[in-house]
């Protein structure tokens, strides 16, 4: 179990990652019957524009992540990976076509047309 999680005041994590209130729901849906009691947020290598997002339920935040609360619903995030999402907003989409989370990106200098690869 995580012993530093820091809990990021609410103005403070706004100005990390902005989760719309679609996102929470699909979260929370995700979550709902596990074991896992938030969502990991995360930058991979990899991708055709060098960067990947990466979601994933979680147990518990890891040692020294910070925890957004989302409505509730807390999303865990390394400090590593702050300066390449710091202000992204976070969606999701019930589209037929190209459903799913969404990143708005202001820090991507390039994406492609998957919508979960960028670079900075």
């Amino acid at each position: 179990m995580a012993e530093i999680a820091e809990q990021a005041p609410e103005q403070a994590q706004n100005s990390i990652i902005e989760v719309t209130p679609a996102a929470v729901t699909k979260a929370r849906e995700v979550l709902k019957d596990t074991a896992n009691t938030g969502i990991r947020v995360a930058v991979v290598g990899g991708g055709c524009a060098g960067l990947q997002y990466d979601l994933q339920p979680a147990e518990q935040a890891a040692e020294g992540d910070m925890v957004l609360n989302f409505d509730g619903v807390p999303f865990f995030v390394n400090p590593m990976v702050v300066p390449y999402i710091k202000g992204t907003r976070i969606d999701f989409s019930n589209a037929l076509m190209d459903g799913g989370f969404k990143f708005i990106n202001p820090n991507a200098t390039s994406s492609c047309g998957c919508g979960t690869s960028f670079g900075i």
